[in-house]
């Protein structure tokens, strides 16, 4: 009997054929073999006349979906349904989550196979648990089915109703989701924080003592008997002094007064330092639990540094070579088996002493808990180590995480002894702290936050010498510190994710997703690892959160989840819900038609700069100041990208008000020809300029500040020496070609005809000579791109894949997707098969840039007047290229 397995890719087919017996034949099949139409030339033509077939569901038919098979996927199918004439059995071996559930479902739909079908579910690709899961096979879960098809055609109804208004009230090409509106909505928020957030100063000392021979330092806590002001004292929102605050809050003067008054002592008697209280207490640490799907995303953004999205494309890759268990799951459980051999791997590396004295279980707190039933651990049963599996790069830095937190959930409490000593001078107490650490259990493994849990070990203590009631210490110095209250922290991605899962907003396997969106749609900016929403967020915003509160409420969106969840386990009923949703009394298609109507697109703006009479609009071109100057007319100036709104004070708009009204200032004459140069700021950074814009269309001579030079720091000399550039350094001796000096795009480099080398990092572009310019251009220059062999067409659309070598080493070619090639795999033997998994791993390059993006980037000094552009055609989700639809024909209702 001959078996057809089918799993969504290459990889996970290469990696779970090798545990399957004879008979047994494996297919990918590329992700989603069908989904709703994703432009309007996927519409079959019988639709296209009806008006619903621009969402793709009928909602006068009970939500009926349009389902299509994507052009790429067409030659996926009609290999599928070959291969299926040969076999006697069909056994969908997709994800466990909703979304394998979906997928597997849909290829039933579309392959209609005429033999037995099985439903085969795991989640880790290991030969026990693929013997595990081939006797223990059942049939699709139309629930998690259902449910899945309800959260789809929940967000195409969204997407697809207010998106157009955004069109009409904002700016065209933009876009509203079910779930990235609320993440955008929270970006905003937080934003807003910063804007009202208005810093306040407060000073205090430190005292630098010593007693056995040993420094360390005190911090003052009180004077005459007052607490003095601390951070915790000021209000986290304002940024100013708590009203109920009873504290002291020092300033310069009274600080500085006070230091003096200490170190002279009093009545010609040095000041005597004095402890007065000592005190312990002993801390117990339990480990945390095993990776879920946030948390692994948290922790690989703080110490990886990966985005999300980066993030499940490398667990992605190692669950499907089999070294990891599946990665999208809100479970801390581990199966017996998988801590027993945690327990030995603990006992083996690092001994007895430091195993649990009793088998750790986590039990999951998320009440929405439904992806899967055990936590991100290693596969199998061995806890082998990177090394072991002779991983590398990236993939061995995540796996390497994983595997430290899933030993460390075996390993004894780490056990911390911090001390309090506070210390008396005149009528001040100083406070010294002290931690030690007296066992460090599961440190030795894994230190949150930390990738070195040996340096976090040194790092996390504080020894202060033995002290004791009554003792003295000298104090060598005092210092008078001045401190300012901080704005709320931007989101990073790290704490977005944990907002959202602490608000049950969107669920595991939607986090990396609704990044990418917010992201590639230009509703945030990515900068230092923070998360900054931009203009066009804002203004989106705020016509959500008047006219649509629901749509950015994180309540309702997580009450949505809920009912989705309650779907999947049978106990809520789709439609009835779809119906209220959408076409209830208060449903969103009545709500967008009463609001095209009544939406005035100038009461949507991004900004009120009250202090000025003035705001921030977003038009086609980009965000711009708008204000009026009192004679009827409005002064409009386009702001430059790289101010974030929080930045956006008031000298700042004065600035660049006056810089359009009067010009730039002059920083300096150029030498010669005494022409003007200027400070200037464009789209991307700051620059100067040699003289003005010419009438006869000749753009006068620019020169980028280097990285790290801040305007204000621009001298000058600096402005010459930059347009100066590029300097002309000598002849080369041997081939008589001028050799150059000058920045470009990816720093200062040194070039000779079509030859570049980019200067190090102790190189000055003022003053690089000749002969270091000869020594970089002589160091061997990186292979260019050569064609090695071609593998043949790729199925799903007939291009050629072939194997190349370029300055990286040897890769795989397909179209614009270039996927290097892995540890061990050979560019004279790879084959098709692998080619396909290296390059399924590789997201899909987007052909244009969003509308969106281009909106909140591009000028806007052209906003008044312009017609604005037509909307463009609406962009799929990040995964079309795997999760789109199949036949071109309706779904029955089940």
């Amino acid at each position: 009997m001959r078996r057809l397995v089918i799993v969504e890719s290459p990889t996970k087919a290469r990696t779970i054929s090798n545990f399957l017996p004879k008979g047994y034949d494996v297919e990918a099949c590329m992700g989603h073999v069908r989904d709703l139409p994703a432009s309007a030339k996927e519409i079959p033509a019988v639709y296209k006349e009806q008006a619903w077939s621009r969402i793709g569901v009928d909602v006068d038919r009970n939500f009926e979906p349009l389902y299509v098979v994507p052009s790429d996927k067409k030659k996926v199918v009609k290999e599928l349904k070959a291969r299926l004439k040969d076999v006697d059995e069909l056994i969908l071996a997709t994800d466990e989550d909703r979304e394998g559930e979906s997928i597997g479902w849909h290829l039933t739909e579309v392959l209609k196979p005429q033999v037995p079908i099985r439903r085969m579910v795991f989640h880790e690709i290991t030969r026990e648990a693929i013997q595990e899961a081939l006797g223990h096979t059942r049939e699709i879960d139309q629930q998690l089915v259902r449910a899945q098809e309800t959260r789809r055609i929940l967000d195409r109804l969204v997407g697809y109703t207010v998106s157009p208004l955004l069109w009409k009230k904002v700016a065209s090409g933009l876009s509203a989701g079910r779930v990235q509106s609320v993440a955008m909505q929270m970006l905003v928020k937080r934003e807003r924080e910063r804007i009202a957030f208005r810093s306040a100063t407060y000073w205090d000392l430190k005292a630098l003592l010593e007693a056995n021979k040993q420094k360390f330092s005190a911090v003052l806590i009180s004077v005459g008997g007052r607490t003095i002001a601390s951070g915790k004292d000021f209000d986290e929102t304002t940024g100013q002094l708590k009203k109920n605050a009873k504290v002291l809050l020092l300033d310069e003067n009274a600080a500085r007064a006070l230091r003096d008054r200490l170190l002279k002592g009093e009545n010609g008697k040095p000041t005597v330092w004095t402890v007065i209280e000592v005190n312990e207490r002993v801390q117990k640490r339990r480990p945390p639990p095993p990776f879920t799907t946030s948390t692994l995303q948290q922790e690989a953004n703080r110490k990886l540094r990966l985005s999300s999205k980066e993030t499940m494309r490398v667990a992605q890759r190692l669950y499907e070579q089999g070294y990891i268990t599946y990665m999208r799951t809100d479970s801390v459980t581990l199966s017996s088996e998988a801590i027993h051999a945690a327990r030995n791997a603990v006992q083996r590396r690092y001994g007895k002493e430091y195993l649990s004295d009793q088998p750790r279980q986590y039990s999951t707190q998320s009440k929405a808990a439904q992806e899967a039933h055990e936590a991100i651990r290693p596969a199998g049963t061995q806890m082998m180590t990177a090394i072991e599996h002779g991983l590398s790069g990236t993939e061995a830095s995540l796996y390497d995480m994983i595997w430290k937190r899933t030993i460390a959930t075996q390993m004894a409490e780490a056990i911390l002894k911090f001390n309090t000593v506070n210390i008396q001078a005149q009528d001040a107490i100083f406070q010294a702290t002290g931690k030690v650490i007296e066992f460090p259990g599961y440190f030795r493994a894994y230190v949150e936050g930390s990738d070195d849990p040996d340096a976090a070990l040194e790092d996390q203590e504080m020894i202060l010498p033995p002290l004791k009631q009554g003792d003295l210490v000298n104090c060598k110095d005092i210092e008078a510190l001045k401190h300012e209250t901080k704005p709320p922290a931007r989101y990073t991605e790290a704490a977005l994710v944990q907002a959202l899962e602490k608000e049950g907003v969107g669920r595991p396997s939607t986090y990396s997703t609704i990044i990418s969106t917010i992201l590639d749609r230009g509703y945030a900016q990515k900068t230092s690892n923070q998360l900054i929403p931009t203009y066009v967020a804002f203004a989106v915003s705020r016509l959500l959160e008047i006219h649509f509160p629901d749509l950015v409420d994180t309540q309702f969106t997580a009450r949505m989840e809920e009912v989705l969840d309650e779907i999947a386990e049978g106990k809520a009923e789709w439609l009835p819900y779809l119906r209220e949703f959408y076409q209830g009394e208060e449903g969103l298609e009545s709500q967008v038609k009463e609001k095209e109507q009544t939406i005035n697109p100038r009461d949507i703006y991004a900004l009120d700069l009250t202090d000025m009479d003035a705001k921030v609009r977003v038009g086609p071109y980009g965000a711009y100041i708008e204000r009026e100057n009192g004679g009827g007319e409005a002064v409009r100036v386009s702001i430059p990208e790289s101010i974030a709104p929080a930045d956006l004070n008031v000298s700042e708009v004065e600035r660049l008000i006056r810089q359009k009204d009067e010009g730039p200032d002059i920083i300096a004459h150029f030498p010669g020809t005494n022409e003007p140069i200027y400070l200037l700021q464009g789209r991307f950074g700051y620059y100067v300029q040699l003289g003005q814009n010419g009438e006869d269309g000749v753009k006068p001579k620019r020169a980028s500040l280097p990285k790290g030079v801040q305007p204000q720091n621009v001298t000058p000399q600096m402005a010459i020496n930059l347009l100066s550039l590029p300097r002309t350094l000598g002849n080369d001796p041997e081939t008589g070609e001028e050799i150059q000096a000058a920045i470009g795009r990816f720093g200062p480099y040194v070039r000779r005809g079509d030859t570049f080398k980019s200067l190090g990092k102790n190189d000055d572009i003022f003053t690089v000579d000749l002969d270091r310019a000869l020594e970089l251009l002589s160091q061997s220059s990186s292979k260019a791109s050569q064609l090695l062999r071609t593998l043949g067409e790729h199925p799903a659309d007939g291009k050629p894949v072939t194997v190349n070598t370029g300055r990286y080493g040897p890769y795989v070619k397909h179209g614009t997707t270039n996927a290097k090639l892995t540890k061990g795999m050979d560019a004279e033997t790879v084959t098709m098969e692998q080619a396909l998994g290296l390059l399924a791993q590789k997201p899909p390059k987007k052909a244009t840039r969003s509308i969106a993006k281009r909106a909140s980037r591009t000028s806007a000094k052209s906003s008044a007047g312009k017609k604005p552009q037509t909307a463009a055609k609406k962009s799929t989700a990040k995964k079309t290229a795997t999760k789109k639809t199949t036949t071109a024909k309706k779904k029955t209702t089940k």
